[in-house]
């Protein structure tokens, strides 16, 4: 199957770091923090409890954990946020993402 040229656009941007397309990501990003009222730390510590959730794959974890870091979010409220899902994203999700964030957090 074939990728459409859209798709070969973005993927092409992506793959050699286009910076219009980067600043309209993260400005999509700033955007989205600003709409939900939340601290950056909240908002990155809400998305990885999301990320856990859906379960989510290692570069989404690697990207978002790097996003709480830089909002001042601390390894030990990362791993708290696995504890607070637990009961109702379950535990298999818990225990699979349990390695991929301690990797993006450099402890595993």
């Amino acid at each position: 199957m074939a990728t459409s040229e859209r798709a070969e656009q973005i993927l092409t941007q992506m793959a050699e770091s286009n910076p219009e397309l980067i600043e309209r990501l993260i400005g999509a990003q700033i955007q989205n923090i600003e709409n939900s009222g939340l601290d950056p730390k909240t908002h990155a510590l809400v998305r990885i409890a999301s990320l856990i959730s859906v379960g989510a794959p290692s570069a989404s974890f690697a990207w978002q954990v790097s996003l709480a870091r830089e909002s001042g979010a601390h390894a030990d409220e990362i791993a708290g946020v696995l504890v607070a899902v637990a009961p109702t994203a379950g535990l298999p999700r818990v225990v699979a993402a349990a390695p991929q964030i301690a990797d993006a957090l450099g402890t595993y």
